[in-house]
């Protein structure tokens, strides 16, 4: 949790080979490792907790019923909401203090990134796989033949020589964010012939939970059991109806079991006695403190009287 809050990527990388580590422990307050690196905008822990930590449960809700995608939203951390929502996180879960969503904790909160980038998903839902549908183009052998282009209308001259020709802006799915795409991703020729996805049927998709690594590749941890609670001893004050040796044994064994804790009782202590009384006050002086008389004065008296 404090590698989570405070950005310390390293440790929570080492921290994802320990198969004794729960991941979706909760402080006092109902945060998880999660909910603390969402909050903190660390995107790249929140990516590293989704792919590398098996069994990441992504509605656990604090004490005030906040997932780590409504605490993303609250603090305008636009790519830890991104993250969450491809990885599976459920946008249309509600607080259950006042019923709202993460998209219009958002707007409440005045977190516009974040509310352009959920709009922006919304309308995108479902991440592009170009490795599926790309041929790699190769160059053309030497002595094959080029298709003849075909020869250009007068009405499309014609246009092409009246068409104004303005520098737009990029826009979402345009050429910019196509040739990206393609340097970027799995869509270039080499990749594509050297490398596969784990996943290559079921891409990241709004809504949808996504695997992680150790989950797809087989060396998750087994889910731990759930500890069943003990069973309770008899109260020995509930009378019981006459049973055979065996069963009296058995509820007998419940009444030798020790207590848990002791019963402590706290008393006040007794009042110890004045040894010393106080000296008399002066007859002529009632209304006057008479001068204390400490101990060793009267033992060095005492002592000068027994020598004399």
């Amino acid at each position: 949790m404090v590698a989570c809050c405070r950005g310390f990527g390293s440790i929570v990388a080492l921290l994802s080979r320990c198969p004794f580590l729960d991941v979706n422990h909760q402080d006092k307050e109902g945060d998880t490792a999660l909910m603390l690196a969402a909050q903190a905008g660390h995107a790249p822990l929140v990516c590293l907790l989704l792919h590398y930590f098996a069994g990441l449960d992504l509605e656990r809700r604090d004490r005030r019923g906040l997932t780590a995608l409504m605490k993303a939203a609250v603090r305008d951390r636009a790519d830890c909401v991104a993250a969450l929502l491809m990885a599976g996180a459920d946008l249309a879960a509600v607080d259950p203090a006042r019923g709202k969503t993460a998209l219009e904790w958002a707007v409440l909160t005045d977190s516009f990134a974040t509310v352009q980038r959920i709009r922006r998903l919304q309308r995108r839902p479902r991440a592009e796989q170009l490795s599926q549908h790309f041929q790699p183009q190769w160059p053309t052998p030497a002595g094959a033949k080029t298709p003849a282009a075909a020869t250009p209308s007068i009405l499309e001259r014609l246009m092409a020589t009246l068409r104004l020709s303005f520098a737009p802006s990029p826009e979402e799915g345009g050429v910019l964010d196509h040739l990206v795409t393609v340097t970027t991703s799995l869509a270039s020729p080499f990749l594509t012939t050297a490398c596969r996805t784990l996943c290559p049927g079921d891409p990241p998709a709004l809504g949808a939970r996504s695997k992680s690594v150790p989950e797809m590749l087989g060396t998750a941890p087994p889910p731990a059991p759930c500890p069943q609670p003990s069973p309770a001893a008899p109260d020995p004050r509930v009378l019981t109806p006459f049973q055979g040796p065996q069963g009296l044994l058995s509820v007998c064994s419940g009444w030798l079991q020790p207590r848990d804790s002791p019963r402590i009782i706290l008393s006040k202590a007794p009042r110890m006695p004045r040894q010393d009384k106080p000296a008399p006050r002066p007859a002529g002086q009632p209304h006057h403190l008479a001068l204390p008389r400490w101990q060793y004065q009267v033992r060095r008296a005492q002592s000068t009287e027994h020598m004399g």
